[in-house]
């Protein structure tokens, strides 16, 4: 008897147990407060040739970031000069008149760190991470590269050989095609619009181009040194000051305002025999000097934005059709894009063009519940305070500052402004800025299996 009331009694429990697991999953623990992101106290130091440094005493850990910031990159080419601006930068990690390449790598490696020479779309960097001791000694071997490059000729035509294998690598992936020809054709006057060059392009550069660019676009007025962790203040001012504060002032930064081009082309890239199609298909919006882009941004984030979006929910866990399908709210200097980005399965490629349709439709019929935007809005708001707590991060947050004249407080009041973003207010979005009728659409794929498939999924003219 007692072994029976022992056994009823387990049973029992083993029920109970599950039912609070089961409750346990449908209801996981309450999140936090949401924290702000908060900016470092920085010291900004203005020379009168127009050079600027920004200092931002971080964290504990003995090491300090430093990133040269130049306003130019590749808005600054024109038609005939696309990637000009990385073949300099690949030019100045050749070396200085006074130190070459093996030297200049030597000495940051004995600083605990290396040179890294990148250039973006606005802007273009000199950067490293070296133990906090090495600070000063670090910006002024960067401020010697920056300032005094060596431009060997003899070494050009390795560095274009090695752009034209880059090139040819990346425009035989069919997201490289797809994104080319779909900027293209909303920024068909703009070097938003100019992604790849040719080789012919390529091979047309001489170091007097590469000088003449340089010459335009560098200077200290345009030049912004940023040092984030741990460093001693006075000697990296001494260190700034005796290395760049009698450089060149150089011409203001001027990035040229896009106009882009609305439209509901349709255009098919012929990969035959390709089992995927790579879908891109979008619309230009707002930039985030707009009082509406935080909105917009959550809206994006709910859409396609995130791994719980509706979209990704919809062709990807729903259906199947593809593994990892996106939409991005590209930030471009007083111009933006929204686009979804999808490799969809050959046989599928109306059908998931449809259901993005359907996803963008409903939520423009109805807003999301105030569940959805709190879990979407949770994880975004501590991603963003997450990603930024590393002074590389804040480094890169100060930049987007300066690249898009924005305040302070488009950082600091991020969080609190997307918490205040109502399921009412991402309806008003998608209403306003999400509009299929007027999206781009460029598909890479087989075109005898998918042509009616799109032309009958959507009503826009095909560009042959």
């Amino acid at each position: 008897m007692k072994i029976r009331i022992t056994a009823a009694l387990l049973a029992l429990l083993t029920v109970n147990l599950l039912s609070a697991q089961e409750e346990q999953k449908e209801l996981p623990p309450q999140g936090g407060e949401p924290k702000d992101f908060t900016l470092p106290e920085k010291e900004v130091i203005a020379y009168d040739n127009g050079l600027t440094l920004i200092m931002v005493p971080y964290g504990s850990i003995p090491k300090a970031t430093i990133r040269f910031s130049i306003k130019t990159g590749n808005i600054d080419e024109d038609e005939n000069q696309i990637w000009l601006a990385d073949l300099l930068a690949d030019l100045l990690e050749e070396g200085s008149t006074a130190k070459s390449a093996k030297q200049v790598a030597d000495e940051m490696a004995g600083m605990g760190g290396n040179l890294n020479i990148g250039v973006g779309v606005h802007t273009s960097s000199i950067s490293s991470s070296v133990l906090y001791e090495f600070t000063p000694e670090a910006i002024k071997l960067m401020a010697d590269v920056l300032k005094n490059p060596k431009w060997p000729a003899e070494e050009l035509d390795r560095l274009k050989s090695a752009m034209k294998r880059d090139l040819a690598v990346r425009l035989a992936r069919p997201q490289s095609q797809g994104s080319r020809d779909f900027f293209a054709t909303l920024y068909p006057d703009h070097p938003y619009g100019r992604i790849y060059p040719n080789d012919e392009m390529i091979d047309s550069y001489t170091v007097e181009d590469i000088k003449a660019f340089y010459d335009a676009n560098f200077g200290a007025l345009r030049t912004t040194i940023y040092v984030a962790g741990n460093f001693d203040s006075e000697a990296v001012k001494q260190a700034a000051e005796s290395s760049l504060a009698d450089w060149k002032k150089g011409n203001p930064s001027e990035y040229t305002i896009a106009q882009p081009v609305t439209t509901n082309e349709v255009k098919i890239i012929d990969r035959p025999g390709a089992p995927q199609s790579t879908i891109y298909y979008g619309l230009p919006v707002i930039d985030p000097s707009d009082p509406d882009y935080i909105a917009l941004d959550v809206t994006n984030s709910i859409l396609g934005g995130s791994f719980a979006s509706r979209i990704t929910s919809n062709i990807r866990e729903d259906k199947g059709y593809t593994y990892s399908p996106r939409s991005i709210l590209a930030e471009n200097y007083k111009s933006g894009v929204w686009y979804e980005v999808a490799d969809v399965t050959t046989e599928h490629t109306g059908a998931s063009l449809k259901e993005i349709q359907k996803e963008i439709e409903r939520l423009q019929n109805d807003p999301p519940s105030q569940k959805e935007m709190d879990g979407i809005i949770n994880y975004e708001s501590g991603i963003y305070v997450l990603q930024n707590s590393t002074p590389n991060g804040i480094i890169g947050q100060m930049i987007f500052l300066d690249t898009h004249d924005l305040d302070e407080s488009f950082l600091t009041n991020k969080v609190k402004n997307m918490h205040a973003v109502t399921p009412e207010k991402v309806q008003e979005m998608t209403q306003k800025y999400i509009q299929p009728d007027k999206m781009t659409l460029v598909v890479v794929g087989d075109k005898a299996k998918i042509e009616n498939q799109i032309q009958e999924t959507v009503n826009a003219p095909l560009k042959q």
